[in-house]
């Protein structure tokens, strides 16, 4: 496994912005996490990958508080979580994979919410709820309710209430699903930024150029361990493959190849073989009569895709952008219903923004109980009559 980064930076006395040590969680006689040591440095991304089950959702859980571990320890700038949970989830923003936001309330509105909940207040509140609406395209839609909005543009409403209090770590958990191309463009160079300013960046996805784009390291969960952690280079290096893909109409025929071949369950057969693009004429007149079935040829050249392949042995997750989903309302929160997750460290149980907590911590010290903000009472108040 090639050696952590972040551990590497961490050398010299460096605090990284989050490290786990042993961590694991289990749902019955379900495994999500298996002893988990993993670090990510100050203004390092790391892309989150893993199959869907993998999990990376329950990491990031962990890390925000909203799940507690079985087993280890959770350290974030070095104040472990079980300890001080506020102080340690006060730099701390999370934007999880399910929307949570307040239909009802305008784009500024939900955006003070949040930035209130997060210690931030008058004119303060005011002007960073502008100002982290303009990288995400938000600006001419302020004034707007969110219901009214698609569900790309709900989407970054839900992330960009994750970056108001300005954390110094942010856990994104598919950020982009859902979005154009545009508005993905548009998070992956405000990532960039963030990490520029020092920030570490938790980057959970299933879209690979993404990660690529961002210039991230790189962490593969698969069943609950973590089995691969290092940067791009190190990976595609140590893990990648080069193939010639072969699909076959009714499946793959008996074959006899001069080189070494693997198929997966879904019927794809790769011919091991270097500078693939040179090999594809040799490859198709060693099929004989079998080439008549062959109904797709791809060259795969050396690259995270393929190292995920090799290192999940399974199908690599998908090349193309999520699928835009139809727009429809987020059906607006239970202000009154129980929360089966932990609140957010200085955030009333039942006025947090819907299944989610974004805005985990903030600059100032989080409000107490009787004191939540201006626009935090005002909704309060309309919610309970």
């Amino acid at each position: 496994m090639p050696t952590d980064p972040g551990a590497r930076r961490a050398e010299g006395a460096a605090v990284p912005a989050l490290a786990l040590r042993g961590v694991s969680k289990r749902y019955g006689a379900t495994t999500a996490l298996e002893g988990i040591d993993l670090e990510i440095a100050e203004g390092e991304i790391m892309g989150l990958l893993g199959h869907n089950g993998a999990g990376k959702t329950t990491l990031m859980s962990l890390v925000a508080g909203l799940l507690r571990p079985d087993t280890g320890k959770i350290e974030i700038h070095g104040v472990p979580t079980d300890r001080d949970p506020r102080r340690a989830r006060r730099d701390l923003g999370l934007a999880p994979q399910e929307l949570g936001v307040y239909p009802p309330l305008t784009v500024r509105q939900n955006l003070r919410f949040c930035a209130e909940l997060a210690g931030l207040r008058g004119q303060r509140a005011r002007v960073r709820a502008e100002e982290v609406a303009e990288p995400f395209g938000l600006t001419a839609l302020l004034d707007r309710r969110v219901s009214g909005l698609s569900g790309g543009e709900q989407r970054r409403v839900h992330t960009a209430m994750a970056l108001l209090h300005r954390p110094k770590l942010v856990l994104l958990d598919e950020p982009t699903a859902g979005v154009d191309v545009e508005t993905r463009a548009r998070l992956i160079a405000y990532v960039k930024e963030l990490a520029d300013d020092g920030t570490a960046v938790c980057y959970s996805t299933h879209y690979l150029p993404e990660v690529e784009a961002l210039e991230a390291s790189v962490a593969v969960l698969d069943h609950g361990r973590l089995i691969a952690r290092g940067t791009l280079p190190e990976l595609v290096r140590s893990h990648a493959d080069s193939a010639v893909e072969l699909t076959f109409h009714g499946g793959v025929p008996p074959l006899h190849l001069p080189w070494p071949v693997t198929h997966d369950e879904d019927g794809v057969l790769r011919v091991h073989v270097e500078q693939p693009q040179l090999a594809t004429a040799d490859v198709l007149a060693a099929l004989g009569e079998s080439a008549r079935l062959l109904v797709n040829m791809r060259v795969v050249q050396p690259s995270l895709e393929s190292a995920f392949l090799r290192l999940t042995g399974s199908g690599a997750p998908d090349r193309r952008p999520p699928a835009s989903p139809a727009p429809s309302p987020v059906p607006s929160p239970a202000p009154s219903a129980p929360r089966t997750a932990a609140p957010a460290p200085g955030a009333p149980a039942n006025t947090a923004p819907a299944r989610g907590a974004r805005a985990i911590g903030g600059p100032d010290e989080p409000p107490g109980e009787d004191d939540h903000g201006p626009l935090a009472r005002d909704l309060e108040a309309e919610q309970h009559g």
